[in-house]
């Protein structure tokens, strides 16, 4: 890992990114980004921007009221700002529909009562330390002084569920379970944090100062202690009041599904969709089933996959050096040929991830792209073997053709985008429905030929519909396909339908069951992004007619950046 700059004279060119001169509305925006920088210093360290390394945001009532005023004085700002070209107008329509969202958010409480098992400050104020370079003593040493303030960040965490109890605003009884789990391994000895300092080493295995490795030992207690106190507060106050039943119910999740997609949809209609979709699939890997072995099942075919020698990875490390040199190959044999990825964006690291929690994820480079994206595993406990026809798809998704270069598009394009938009506006909808979409692409390229991993593909797309079907069925107690059961829809009912669409590890269907009862509304986002992407592709191609180019038009199209879909359908079919 290199060191990390924002020097703007280090940032690499953007490639065929054009270059506009910033309008009024630019500063509105930038002016917003630099104030959530100021408030957030560890979203300042997600982008690899330096000074203020050792700090966190307020995670207290009070702080989530001043990143409200932030956006109440920018709203007001925009106010009577008129357009100066394309741009100034997709960020006055995303600016107006992403802000006013977190307003409609915070105000109604559920600001207060963030907490899952997957992304809530309990995990953020901890994985912060992912992100933080390691090269030199002074690099250390700003991990030493967070950790040193993981006590503060943790307490106005817990300021904030407290106020939401106040309020009967308390995530349901399973998320609180979990996350107390999760607090619980961090504070242990030998935990996270424990293991943070005492394998601190510079570059080469060079030892630290002993002054600094007393830092970082008497950080790791301090962060050790404010998550027992985070543990010890749900386990006493927030769990008893916790309610019992997962589903939030048709309003809440009306909110947080615009939240995660840009758009508002009819929740009922998109279930049946859902049922639909997934029935298509199955019958898609029924025909792949065919071409492994004639007369097989789905189940079959999976279960010959699974002890095909040849697909099989062993350990962390053999897992590691694929997903990478998978990832390499992708970019090289994309580049110019079907997308534009500049020289700074062909850079991906594959990682292991310190913890054990489940799920896999990506993380976007710097700014300067010092510090490259990152596809990240976490392996549960105790698993040591991997499938590659299941992964393939994976590696597509989360790096090229998928989040990472749909992120690094939006990082180069510095000439074109301001700050907010290349930086801060993440749609889930836009950028999962992206990732999506390119699984679905590769296959169109010929890279998923394999029946193997044409049926990874189709067996992750499986999951993502399953996902829309379960997560709109539980939430809003819809009732269930004649196929999958009788009744209405149960977490417990889920899960056995989650086990039955899911061809992955009993620790890795915990953690998803559990996420999608946490997280509402995100998890049918990918596949309804997908299906937005997919529609507004062959509306512009229809338009267009013989002058459609599918290059040209994913270049145009990431190059906006993650919006809302609604935006991005106005942004790329609007006149």
């Amino acid at each position: 890992m290199t060191q990390q700059t924002s020097s703007s004279e280090s940032l690499p060119a953007a490639g065929h990114v054009p270059v506009r001169q910033p309008t009024a509305i630019d500063a509105v925006a930038d002016a917003f980004t630099n104030t959530l920088l100021q408030l957030d210093p560890s979203f300042a360290t997600s982008l690899g921007i330096p000074g203020r390394e050792t700090e966190y945001a307020d995670y207290s009532p009070a702080g989530l009221e001043s990143s409200a005023e932030a956006i109440r004085e920018t709203l007001g700002r925009l106010d009577g700002l008129e357009p100066a070209d394309d741009v100034d107008r997709v960020t006055l329509d995303a600016m107006h529909e992403r802000l006013g969202l977190d307003l409609e958010i915070h105000e109604s409480g559920w600001d207060l009562a963030d907490l899952n098992n997957i992304a809530s400050p309990a995990q953020g104020i901890r994985s912060i330390f992912d992100l933080m370079p390691t090269e030199t003593e002074e690099q250390w040493r700003h991990i030493a002084g967070r950790l040193n303030n993981v006590d503060d960040a943790v307490a106005g965490y817990i300021t904030s569920l407290r106020s939401g109890l106040e309020r009967s605003l308390v995530a349901a009884r399973r998320q609180v379970k979990i996350v107390i789990e999760q607090a619980s391994a961090y504070a242990e000895d030998g935990g996270y944090f424990d293991a943070l300092a005492t394998n601190a080493a510079l570059p080469g295995g060079e030892p630290l100062s002993e002054g600094l490795r007393a830092e970082l030992r008497t950080g790791a207690e301090c962060a050790r202690r404010a998550y027992l106190n985070l543990a010890t507060f749900l386990e006493d106050e927030l769990l008893p009041a916790a309610p019992e039943k997962d589903a939030v119910g048709p309003e809440r999740y009306a909110l947080f599904s615009r939240q995660f997609l840009g758009s508002a949809v009819d929740l009922e209609e998109t279930y049946r969709w859902g049922v639909e979709e997934l029935d298509r699939i199955i019958a898609e890997q029924e025909a792949v089933a065919e071409q492994i072995r004639p007369g097989a099942t789905v189940e079959e075919a999976v279960a010959i996959l699974n002890k095909d020698p040849a697909r099989q990875l062993h350990g962390t490390e053999e897992l590691r050096a694929w997903m990478q040199g998978l990832a390499d190959r992708a970019v090289e044999d994309l580049a110019g040929s079907h997308f534009e990825i500049s020289e700074p964006m062909r850079r991906i690291e594959c990682m292991i991830a310190p913890t054990q929690e489940g799920g896999i994820y990506y993380t976007g480079p710097s700014e300067d792209f010092s510090r490259p994206g990152r596809m990240w595993w976490s392996v549960p406990a105790g698993e040591d073997t991997f499938t590659t026809w299941a992964e393939t798809t994976t590696v597509y998704h989360e790096g090229v053709p998928g989040h990472h270069l749909q992120i690094a598009t939006a990082t180069a394009a510095r000439g074109l985008l301001n700050a907010w938009r290349r930086n801060v506006c993440w749609v889930s909808g836009h950028g999962e429905g992206w990732a999506l979409y390119a699984e679905r692409l590769m296959d169109q390229l010929g890279y998923l030929s394999d029946p193997g991993d044409k049926m990874g593909m189709l067996d992750a797309q499986r999951m993502r519909a399953a996902r829309v079907v379960f997560d709109i069925g539980v939430h809003l107690e819809l009732e269930i396909p004649a196929r999958w059961g009788e009744g209405t829809w149960t977490a417990e009912k889920g899960y056995d339908f989650l086990r039955q669409n899911m061809s992955i590890s009993e620790g890795q269907l915990n953690f998803e069951f559990t996420r999608y009862l946490g997280w509402p509304g995100q998890a049918p986002s990918y596949k309804l992004g997908q299906r937005l992407w997919e529609q507004i592709r062959d509306e512009v191609r229809t338009r267009e007619g013989d002058a459609f180019d599918l290059k040209a038009f994913h270049t145009r199209a990431l190059q906006l950046g993650s919006v809302g879909l609604d935006t991005l359908r106005r942004a790329l079919l609007d006149d």
